[in-house]
């Protein structure tokens, strides 16, 4: 019988409360066996001490943030990707993206819009800009990073 219950106490994840826990009916009698061993097992004093420490950490992690978000610059993909949307041949396909939007920003502000049985997006326009705007910046953009 106690390689069935080691069995089961194998598979049942161990369960760690800070209080008391909750009584579980349950037709299983070791799963419930095995949930009121439950014990906290730091003092208050001690509990105190880890709690300003943490204090104490976040506040440091919090200087450590600010310090990384002054030092971080514009995604150069991003970056690349502004200038590649002025070229000559991107601008006809940012024009018809552009244009979609308007067309269906202007359907959708229509009375009756909601009952509407085909209702127009501009999927197949945006990711045709994106690859295009990928294709031009991709190459260019190993020589940009560090």
């Amino acid at each position: 019988m106690s390689f069935v219950t080691d069995l089961i106490n194998a598979f049942v994840p161990t369960v760690a409360y800070a209080e008391e826990p909750v009584e579980q009916v349950s037709e299983d009698a070791t799963v419930e066996e095995s949930t009121k061993d439950v014990v906290d097992v730091a003092p208050a004093e001690e509990k105190e001490e880890e709690a300003e420490a943490e204090e104490d950490d976040d506040e440091e992690d919090e200087e450590d943030e600010d310090e990384e978000d002054e030092e971080e610059s514009e995604d150069q993909f991003d970056a690349l990707k502004k200038e590649c949307s002025q070229l000559p041949s991107v601008k006809p396909i940012l024009h018809h993206y552009e244009e979609c939007v308007e067309r269906v920003t202007k359907e959708q502000e229509e009375p009756g819009y909601d009952e509407k049985e085909y209702k127009e997006d501009c999927v197949e326009e945006f990711f045709h800009l994106q690859h295009a705007l990928t294709d031009c910046a991709a190459p260019k953009l190993f020589s940009k990073l560090k």
